[in-house]
């Protein structure tokens, strides 16, 4: 029997809640409803989900909590996405996933030094220029 049915949101602790979430509203997500909880925070929505739930704390916890490597969404016009980010000088990695999937993969960093990978279909192209994210902080 399985038990898990899908991935349901990634939770983020920031103490730097205004800047993640213009960040993440850059990436198309929207502020929406959130449960009454005692500590401060946002949930953010793609397709009428909760997918991201940022929680705010005046100071971040040390040690750092878990060993999460990167949070993945799949998203759409992937020119318009590295646009996007080099317009805001945010430097980027892309990587071909290999065959027999290609799919095109996005790396990048939010405020909080948390790693977010973007998929994008094989068949979508990318620009030459667009094609090094290091371009983008220079």
């Amino acid at each position: 029997m399985t038990f898990i049915r899908r991935m349901d949101h990634f939770t983020v602790v920031t103490d730097k809640l205004d800047d993640t979430r213009a960040f993440y509203e850059m990436l198309g997500l929207k502020v929406g409803p959130r449960p009454d909880f005692p500590v401060p925070g946002l949930w953010l929505y793609t397709a009428g989900r909760a997918v991201l739930h940022l929680v705010a704390v005046g100071k971040m916890p040390q040690p750092r909590r878990g060993a999460l490597d990167h949070m993945a969404f799949y998203g759409e016009d992937i020119a318009a996405t590295l646009a996007l980010l080099r317009s805001k000088r945010i430097r980027y990695r892309l990587v071909r996933a290999p065959r027999p999937f290609s799919t095109w993969q996005v790396f990048f960093e939010d405020p909080n030094g948390v790693e977010v990978e973007v998929d994008f279909d094989p068949q979508e192209s990318v620009p030459p220029h667009l094609k090094d994210g290091d371009a983008a902080a220079t």
